[in-house]
Formats: structure tokens, sequence, C-alpha cells
């Protein structure tokens, strides 16, 4: 699956910015999705994933801030981001899995597909 992602750009602290993740492919109804970022200097973290069936996972840091969601029928994941700090700013970058479970989708080697990711920049 060919993935591309998009909605990145300057905020302010405290705003909200959507991302989207457009999908190629007849199969991707059946792979779990997966967002990370990267800051600069900074490895790539898990920030949060949705399953085939739309189990959600999140990384500690976004609870209660980002939402992550799918249409099938679109081929497309989104992430829902408020409240968001300058410390978040990073490219963010879309991923696809055939795996399920808190476990494997917070690795980002368990992804085999991945986009080309979009600069969220948060302004202090």
């Amino acid at each position: 699956v060919q993935l591309q992602a998009s909605g990145g750009g300057l905020v302010q602290t405290g705003g909200s910015l959507r991302l989207s993740c457009a999908a190629s492919g007849r199969t991707f109804s059946r792979y779990s999705m997966g967002w990370f970022r990267q800051a600069p200097g900074q490895e790539r973290e898990f920030v949060a994933a949705i399953t085939w069936g739309g189990g959600a996972y999140y990384a500690d840091p976004v609870k209660g801030r980002f939402t992550i969601s799918r249409d099938n029928a679109k081929n497309t994941v989104y992430l829902q981001m408020n409240s968001l700090k300058p410390e978040e700013t990073a490219v963010y970058y879309c991923a696809a899995a055939y795996v399920t479970g808190y476990l494997y989708l917070s690795d980002l080697m368990k992804y085999d597909s991945w986009g080309q990711g979009t600069l969220v920049t948060v302004s202090s």
C-alpha cells in the first residue's frame, strides 16, 4: 500500500490540526494504520494507531488530546490533534501494518509501508 500524508502546517500553542493519510490499493481496510512523529535530532516515536476494526491506541503524551480515525470507503486515516504544544513540533508520518495490539502497533519496525511525512510546527 502506498501512503501520502497531508494536513501539516503552522499552528499556535493550544491550536488544532487534522492530518490525513490517503492510501492506495484495495487492501487498505485490512491494515492497521499508525501515526508516528520525529522531531529534529530525535528518534521517530509512536503517536497513535487504529486497527482494521477501529480499535485505537495512543501514546500517553497525546491521550485525551489526539484522536485517530479511519474511513475505509475513502482509504484514509486521520489524526485530529488538539491543544498542541511546542514540543510536538515534528514531521508526522503515517504507516501501515499487518498486525494488531498495542505492543506491535507502537513498534515502528512492525510497519510495512510509510508515507512521506508532513511537518507540524507549533509556535510558542
